[in-house]
């Protein structure tokens, strides 16, 4: 695990910067004024010249909005010194102050994040990440003897129940692995390395596709200025999904802090005596990630990651959210037109019938969003790491935080406050529909279906 100490963070470090090179506004000038284009989305866009409709904003309006942003000075007595959130909870709405941070724009690191606005994404990354991680690392040193029993006898539990309900395939399923060792050795390794840099890689593609290519004033690789081809879902759809991987989070760590159970791997101790003990090892399961030909991680192996978090699997609910994102994303219309094919089926009088098929892009959606959390499956239960059962629960957390994660929006009044305390200002979205009409968006709010995102 030597290489990996440095390698596997390196691939980290390289995507996440990757991912603000590629999203970066390249239209945008960092020091001085930045030079307008003809397509500016503030100006008048071809489809809305087409189509007889001004835009909200005027080029002049654009020029004055650049000037400013270079001159704190001039910026900060125009700007109010707060702004408006709503709070939403369980049907319960009420709307509260917090400090708008627009007067900060024109200062350095404002100017930055407007540069690069996959800054912010990364900071909200590292953010979701290494609060639980240290969540983690926290139970892990006040782990005792006693802890580590109940998570055995947890474990014993849940095979004691995936029997009753015929869900035992853990044992079936790793034997057959350990019978084909190459396989083996390239599970361990999807187990070891694919989960963060998979996630990291993912949220790169989905913001490029729901909001950089959707910027109709970025000259993109075949993207005609001043159009947007990218998912007409939108920003809204990049900002539900990290905002489901952080409540994903905050479910698994107040359900292993209350309930820990430790992985299959570790029943096989063969220290731990009495009844228990020879029960937990009768089952045989092998540690095939740390063993002396395992692929371990620096993820997965170091003192301060708690073992006994094994329920629910966020391994496999972070590849199921990630596939059904991949197979069921709004495509580009040029990317999600269908073909039919028509065929005569025997012993039916030369009736003809006629398929429908999916376009190409969207088989490819369906092939590789249903292969993701297949393979992460099959690895965390090929290598001891998970029962059948955690990945269920696994699932079921990313089901509720794909349907509640919305509650996270209440915590934008904080974020407010805390950008205030760093004088930074976040970079937010403006949304232009094809009828004139502009609405301004956070990171986190929604915007319209219909529009292009302009700023």
């Amino acid at each position: 695990m030597g290489v990996g100490t440095f390698m596997e963070p390196l691939v980290v470090v390289t995507l996440l910067f990757g991912g603000t090179w590629v999203n970066r506004n390249t239209k945008y000038r960092l020091f001085g004024r930045r030079r307008t284009h003809p397509y500016s989305p503030r100006s008048s866009s071809p489809s809305s010249v087409e189509s007889g409709h001004s835009s909200p904003r005027s080029s002049s309006s654009l020029l004055d909005d650049d000037y400013r942003a270079s001159s704190p000075s001039l910026l900060a007595p125009q700007e109010s010194k707060w702004r408006k959130r709503e709070i939403r909870l369980l049907g319960f709405k009420k709307e509260v102050v917090s400090p708008n941070t627009r007067r900060f724009q024109g200062y350095f690191l404002s100017r930055l994040l407007r540069k690069f606005p996959f800054l912010v994404e990364a900071w909200y990354w590292a953010l979701i990440y290494w609060v639980y991680q240290l969540g983690r690392a926290f139970t892990a040193v006040h782990l005792v003897e006693g802890t580590v029993n109940v998570a055995r006898r947890h474990a014993l539990q849940l095979i004691h129940i995936e029997q009753s309900l015929h869900l035992f395939f853990e044992l079936p399923i790793q034997h057959w692995f350990l019978k084909h060792p190459l396989l083996m050795h390239w599970t361990n390794r999807t187990y070891s390395f694919i989960h963060i840099p998979g996630t990291i890689l993912f949220l790169v593609w989905l913001y490029y596709y729901t909001t950089t290519r959707n910027r109709i004033d970025l000259p993109l690789p075949n993207k005609p200025l001043g159009e947007a081809d990218g998912s007409p879902a939108g920003p809204k759809l990049y900002a539900a999904r990290r905002r489901t991987m952080a409540v994903c989070n905050l479910l698994a760590f107040i359900i292993f802090t209350l309930w820990p159970c430790m992985p299959p791997r570790l029943l096989s101790d063969p220290n731990v005596p009495g009844k228990i003990g020879e029960e937990a090892r009768s089952y045989g399961f092998v540690d095939t990630v740390h063993s002396a030909e395992g692929e371990s991680s620096v993820w997965t192996q170091n003192k301060w990651c708690n073992q006994y978090a094994a329920m629910p699997s966020l391994h496999f609910g972070y590849s199921l959210l990630i596939g059904l994102t991949i197979m069921s994303i709004p495509l580009a219309a040029q990317h999600r037109r269908s073909r039919t094919v028509s065929f005569r089926a025997p012993f039916t009088r030369n009736r003809t019938f006629r398929l429908r098929l999916p376009s190409p892009r969207r088989l490819l959606c369906l092939v590789l969003g249903f292969a993701y959390p297949a393979i992460i499956l099959v690895a965390i239960i090929a290598t001891a790491n998970h029962f059948v059962l955690d990945a269920i629960a696994g699932a079921m957390v990313c089901g509720v935080a794909w349907t509640g994660n919305r509650v996270l929006l209440n915590l934008l009044p904080l974020e407010d406050y805390f950008l205030l305390l760093v004088r930074i200002h976040k970079p937010e979205r403006r949304i232009v529909d094809f009828d004139g009409e502009e609405e301004e968006s956070g990171w986190g709010g929604a915007v319209s279906r219909k529009g292009v995102v302009v700023n």
